[in-house]
């Protein structure tokens, strides 16, 4: 028979696990005069620090979807944080109103970058947040803000693009992710219209020129937002999600990050 204190610790054990959830909150910012509306997300069964990821939504602006990875990140054990690139939490509600979004952004790398930053640094302000380990991951848009992140010298362990445009590093921002110890995952769907595969081979160019640590993932009969369940309701025929590659895209991120955060 089991001592009294035995039980008596394992029901508070359970009645802990039991009321432990994911928690969130809003969180305003400001990248100079543009303030912006990000969303944190964390495990309060866990205690002290624990690493940081930033999120970066698609060209549709902070959706749902950008807050449900963050979710998700959290019950992994990670701190995570939804940044905002358009800034006053703008959403596009039409692809041809959410490309001029993301254009408006990409126009000005500096600018993009910063805001960004703006974004990892509300990450790394939080009293949760391990700042020596730290990653950040995006989509479509935000595959290639993460990447610009880590082009630009950010000091992250790791960054992962899902369905990303893909900008292509000069010798010295892809000398940047080598010099900084940054792994760069790239996941890119076979017959991603949106994409073309010169670009994807210019990319890999650079990196493996500057002997950085990378992988680029093709997920066969996957196209752009693969990950996105939502993705064929738009009625553009280059977007669709693929179940497979949306699972095994997001066990590669979580085994990179086993890695290289914990």
């Amino acid at each position: 028979m089991r001592p009294l204190s035995l039980i008596v610790a394992a029901f508070l054990s359970l009645t802990a696990m039991a009321s432990a959830e994911v928690k969130t909150r809003e969180i305003t910012y400001k990248d100079g005069n543009v303030e912006c509306r990000g969303y944190l997300a964390w495990d309060d069964a866990l205690t002290g620090p624990r690493p940081g990821v930033l999120v970066v939504h698609e060209w549709w602006g902070l959706n749902d979807y950008a807050r449900e990875r963050a979710q998700l990140l959290a019950k992994a054990g990670y701190l995570a944080f939804a940044c905002d690139m358009y800034g006053e939490g703008k959403l596009a509600a039409h692809p041809k109103e959410a490309g001029e979004m993301a254009t408006k952004v990409r126009s000005d790398v500096d600018s993009w970058v910063r805001r960004a930053k703006a974004g990892l640094e509300v990450l790394t302000s939080q009293p949760e947040c391990d700042k020596s380990k730290l990653g950040a991951i995006g989509y479509c848009f935000g595959g290639s803000t993460a990447l610009q992140l880590a082009f630009h010298g950010a000091d992250l362990d790791a960054v992962a693009s899902f369905h990303g445009a893909l900008p292509i590093p000069t010798a010295e921002q892809a000398a940047l992710v080598k010099k900084n110890k940054t792994t760069i995952l790239i996941c890119h769907g076979s017959q991603d219209s949106f994409i073309p595969e010169d670009t994807c081979q210019k990319v890999r160019g650079a990196l493996d020129a500057a002997g950085a640590d990378f992988e680029m993932v093709y997920y066969g009969n996957a196209r752009h937002s693969f990950t996105v369940k939502s993705a064929d309701s738009h009625g553009i025929d280059g977007l669709r999600y693929n179940a497979e590659a949306d699972q095994r895209s997001w066990a590669r991120l979580m085994g990179l990050f086993q890695e290289k955060l914990k």
